[in-house]
């Protein structure tokens, strides 16, 4: 089967025909679905919607148990969590909605692990790591545009020359490159192609 515009994250079934992943949605399975908005809530107290999944955690005073419920812990009120707390081996721990967060110094709230500045981040060749809070995703770097090209998504040159998004003095011819452009004066002018005398 064919799919013309592709499954970003899916299969291709039929004549342009894409089965998503779970967690993904829309007729090139690209949209990330928000669980938290569905009904019923997958989440009894708090939900966190995640690329292509979600995680819940509870109210301050409850606990997260394995089905998702939330269930009472004096304990955990005691410790006062930002985002829940769990019972291990009669010990109390905070914990964290997302694997892009942990515990800060004062072991009870969450900052942001920053994958791009950590290593943590794998983005594919001329892409670029954006950090996001509990996570992150991959750009395509400037110059560059996604493009969805022989059967897959791509970061392609953006041809600055044809797309008038280049200054070039009218002077001037524009040359595209790799992920950008040069200008150059036409013979007669002289400068650095932005301005042409």
């Amino acid at each position: 089967a064919v799919c013309k515009h592709g499954c970003k994250y899916g299969e291709c079934m039929g004549p342009n025909k894409c089965k998503c992943f779970p967690g993904f949605t829309g007729k090139t399975c690209n949209q990330d679905v928000n669980e938290c908005g569905l009904k019923p809530r997958p989440c009894e107290h708090r939900c966190m919607n995640t690329h292509g999944s979600y995680k819940c955690y509870c109210l301050n005073g409850y606990m997260l148990m394995p089905d998702g419920k939330c269930a009472s812990s004096r304990t955990c009120a005691i410790v006062n969590c930002q985002y829940g707390c769990e019972e291990v081996q009669g010990e109390v721990q905070c914990l964290c909605p997302s694997g892009g967060l942990q515990l800060g110094p004062n072991r009870r709230t969450c900052i942001d692990i920053d994958e791009c500045s950590t290593g943590k981040a794998l983005c594919s060749y001329n892409r670029r790591c954006i950090n996001t809070f509990g996570s992150y995703y991959c750009k395509c770097q400037l110059g560059y545009e996604l493009k969805y090209v022989n059967g897959h998504y791509n970061c392609v040159d953006v041809n600055e020359c044809v797309g008038n998004t280049h200054k070039c003095n009218i002077h001037a011819e524009c040359l595209n490159t790799q992920g950008s452009f040069k200008c150059k004066c036409k013979q007669g002018y002289r400068g650095s192609g932005f301005d042409c005398s």
